[in-house]
């Protein structure tokens, strides 16, 4: 279809359409760019009490590193029908990741997004917290917190992790020189991963990586899987509170 002109939206489960895929994915879309869009559903340990086998925690990661790959977590209903029109509207392979279950809303009908561009939530000069996904809400409640103990905590929500934001990351490195990532994937090669990357060309920031502990997941409410990884509100304050004392 993408041969003939046409953009083709593949939808399915995140841990089918990623890994599953994977191979086709690299050289029948990425490898030609073709104008393809997967947009996948049961992203990160929202599948909850389906267990590990359809909780894709390493989708975000995998798919960054295919050449000509965009790829894209929305972080609420807004987000979601706003970035899914820009991909719609750009050329090239496309992975958009969402969650199963609602997340609160965050943004309203009149909110522009840029595929590539961060969106800032909140200003702050102490600590950055970076996240994306379903886990923007956790990021706000946490700064929220953090403001009743004086902490000003700027939040961005970094819904493109490929192309990264660069300049946001920088931003955050010279605002405040302490970052936090937030995301419901593995810390490894995920959303804290490309910050780290970013942060260390130039040794002037310290990163804490919030997201699953590099484990997979299992049959349990998915609050309760956010907790055993602590990806909580609490545990970004308790980090934000250490960075704060090591300045």
């Amino acid at each position: 279809m993408a041969t003939c002109g046409k953009t083709p939206f593949v939808v399915t489960y995140a841990v089918f359409g990623s890994l599953r895929m994977c191979e086709m994915i690299r050289q029948e879309i990425c490898y030609p760019n073709l104008n393809v869009k997967i947009a996948c559903s049961h992203g990160g340990v929202t599948p909850a009490n389906d267990g590990a086998s359809h909780q894709c925690i390493e989708d975000l990661g995998v798919l960054r590193t295919i050449p000509n790959m965009t790829v894209i977590m929305p972080a609420d209903y807004y987000a979601a029908k706003k970035l899914v029109a820009k991909a719609a509207e750009m050329y090239g392979p496309c992975y958009l990741r969402f969650t199963r279950d609602a997340i609160p809303v965050i943004y309203d009908e009149n909110t522009e997004f840029e595929i590539g561009k961060a969106n800032v939530l909140r200003e702050g000069k102490d600590v950055a917290v970076i996240a994306n996904g379903d886990t923007v809400c956790i990021a706000l409640k946490a700064a929220k917190l953090l403001e009743e103990k004086g902490i000003q905590a700027k939040v961005l929500d970094m819904h493109t992790i490929k192309p990264l934001d660069k300049d946001a990351v920088m931003d955050c490195v010279n605002q405040t020189g302490r970052i936090i990532t937030v995301e419901d994937h593995n810390i490894l090669n995920g959303l804290g991963s490309a910050v780290s990357d970013v942060v260390a060309e130039t040794g002037r920031a310290v990163v804490r990586r919030v997201g699953i502990q590099d484990q997979f997941g299992q049959s349990a409410p998915y609050e309760r899987l956010l907790e055993m990884n602590g990806i909580t509100a609490e545990h970004i304050v308790e980090l934000a509170e250490e960075l704060m004392r090591q300045a």
